[in-house]
């Protein structure tokens, strides 16, 4: 069954021209022109996947990004004219899977959304921690992490984790004990490399941190281990 995006943009000629691209690599394009009704089309005709553009009629792509991940997990990237850091920060802090610039080639957009797509039915290229990811449950003490459900609870609680959310715990906790650098987070669960400035790996950890209850000034569960990278803890989960 071909898998099914939901473009939302205003621009009606770019909006043509992108969709007909995602159409010729048999995907099926669902487009709206406004804000309007993003939310209510998503809840009666869940997509794959959503691209939304930053700027429309209506309410804005912040806005229905928020609105979304109060009961959309699947990939949201944004596709916008906006090349700025702290718009992707914000993007990112709300539950935006990507962030991508309107400039970019169509084949390295494809190429993300294809990206997320694996990510989001959990189908990525096998890696050197492949024996790892085949365990279904995993159990850190009052958290655990289901890979074949993509669910996790903490302290009997389910945590409620968008897509990035989800890869990015499970990928930490596949690891635990192991410091894992920016660089191989980025191409691990985006595709690319840490190019010094992107802070978008920053920016899911501190969101993460924050579902995991994790103290932001002195984070003992997800530690910053300075000019390395992340570590995730293997003896707190036990503790409290």
């Amino acid at each position: 069954m071909a898998q099914r995006i939901l473009f939302v943009e205003d621009d009606l000629e770019l909006a043509d021209l992108i969709g007909g691209f995602l159409k010729s690599f048999e995907f099926e394009v669902d487009h709206l022109p406004d804000g309007h009704h993003v939310v209510e089309h998503v809840r009666n005709n869940p997509p794959t996947l959503v691209l939304l553009d930053v700027m429309l009629p209506g309410k804005d792509g912040m806005t229905l990004c928020r609105e979304l991940r109060e009961f959309y997990t699947g990939p949201i990237i944004i596709l916008t004219s906006l090349n700025s850091d702290m718009n992707q920060i914000m993007a990112l802090e709300i539950g935006a899977t990507d962030y991508v610039v309107k400039t970019t080639p169509p084949a390295v957009l494809m190429a993300r959304i294809k990206a997320h797509l694996r990510q989001s039915s959990g189908t990525v290229t096998p890696t050197a921690s492949a024996a790892k990811d085949q365990r279904t449950t995993t159990n850190f003490g009052h958290l655990v992490i289901d890979s074949r459900n993509r669910t996790a609870t903490y302290r009997n609680e389910p945590l409620h984790l968008s897509t990035g959310d989800f890869d990015l715990l499970w990928e930490l906790a596949s690891h635990a004990g192991e410091i894992l650098s920016r660089d191989h987070l980025l191409k691990r669960l985006r595709g690319i490399e840490y190019d010094g400035l992107d802070r978008s790996v920053d920016v899911a950890i501190s969101r993460l941190r924050k579902k995991l209850q994790d103290d932001p000034n002195e984070p003992r569960k997800i530690k910053t281990i300075r000019h390395k990278g992340y570590l995730f803890a293997t003896d707190i989960w036990w503790q409290e």
